[in-house]
């Protein structure tokens, strides 16, 4: 009698919540039309790119050719070594200035673009465009501007990151401010604390850790990007390497990118270990 009672409710329930289970023609053709605008357009990015596997297994041999001509690295001298390593530790400094001046300056305005701290849509709305229209333009272009305002130099790549960044880093600040956790507030508010305390005792503590951790991370990938951006001439090791390349220097090509991929290697190693340092967990 259970048995037959329990399959009589189970019935009713499918009836009673039919359009939920089966979906409505409108979720439907939305997820239809998704899927075949996606596909359309991975289709297109092939046609119009002219992508072949072929020539991808043609270029193969090229690659080894290329692999054997920067085999042994070698950067000429002990002269040019020098200047290479120098050109590397520039190279860090730029990436993590501009980093770390990004996030001081985006700490305050992901507070202004959270809205859990600014109740007022106006200002959260142009806190949160700004920080969107600084973030739209990519870090080399940030970098070319820079250096028409500022000149060639590694001053130039600085701005180019700490600008570049800028608007990232308010995103994810405003994002961590507005995933924090409402007790802790409600707490230092049931004891007399105004909206200062509030941040200060209730909200910071609790993105604090994110926010370094997420510091951290950034200066270990605008190594990189510094990389790149010092090809257009804003300092670093990778004004050499451009000119090691356009020279066809491909052992001192094959240096460089071993300096590189040696000072990536030892900064993530550093931010991991300062990384769970922060967070409270114990590096492996």
């Amino acid at each position: 009698m259970t048995l037959a009672l329990s399959a009589a409710d189970r019935a009713a329930l499918i009836a009673r919540h039919r359009a939920a289970i089966d979906g409505s023609l409108r979720t439907r053709l939305v997820t239809i039309a998704v899927i075949a605008g996606l596909a359309g357009l991975f289709l297109y990015g092939v046609a119009s790119l002219e992508a072949s596997l072929w020539k991808i297994l043609a270029g193969f041999a090229n690659l080894g050719s290329f692999v054997a001509l920067m085999l042994p690295p070698d950067p000429g001298s002990l002269a040019r070594a020098v200047i290479f390593v120098k050109a590397l530790f520039e190279t860090i400094a730029i990436a993590f200035l501009g980093t770390v001046l990004a996030a001081a300056l985006a700490f305050p305005l992901g507070f202004l673009a959270a809205r859990n701290v600014v109740a007022n849509r106006v200002v959260h709305f142009f806190a949160r465009r700004s920080l969107d229209t600084v973030r739209g333009v990519d870090a080399l272009i940030w970098a070319l501007i820079w250096i028409n305002v500022v000149g060639l130099g590694p001053f130039a790549g600085m701005l180019a990151i700490m600008t570049s960044d800028l608007g990232a880093f308010g995103k994810l600040f405003s994002e961590a401010i507005e995933a924090a956790d409402r007790k802790p507030v409600e707490g230092v508010a049931s004891v007399g604390g105004g909206r200062a305390h509030e941040i200060r005792f209730g909200l910071i503590p609790q993105v604090l850790p994110v926010i370094a951790s997420q510091v951290l991370y950034y200066i270990e990938s605008n190594t990189r990007s510094s990389t790149i951006i010092g090809i257009v001439g804003a300092g670093g090791i990778g004004l050499h390497l451009a000119e090691t390349i356009r020279t066809l220097e491909w052992q001192q090509v094959s240096f460089l990118i071993l300096l590189i991929l040696a000072a990536v290697t030892a900064i993530d190693f550093l931010s991991n270990r300062l990384r769970f340092a922060i967070i409270g967990k114990r590096a492996n």
